[in-house]
């Protein structure tokens, strides 16, 4: 996902909600790693939908990838 010349496809990498870009999980799965920014579609284990129901609760990544 990294080669400039990669186009993203609306529908399979991301889809627009309320005009804003929201990656899909096969976007994720296909970039290879968890960015930790807690994406709806996480495929990692880090999306909102996977974090505890505590307010500013600090949830490591599950797959970082290789660091």
């Amino acid at each position: 996902m990294s080669d400039p010349g990669t186009r993203l496809i609306e529908g399979i990498d991301y889809t627009v909600e309320d005009g804003k870009w929201v990656f899909t999980a096969t976007y994720h799965q296909k970039r290879g790693f968890c960015c930790e920014n807690v994406c709806l579609h996480c495929p990692f284990g880090n999306s909102p939908t996977d974090r505890e129901p505590v307010a500013n609760a600090s949830v490591p990544c599950t797959n970082r990838g290789s660091e």
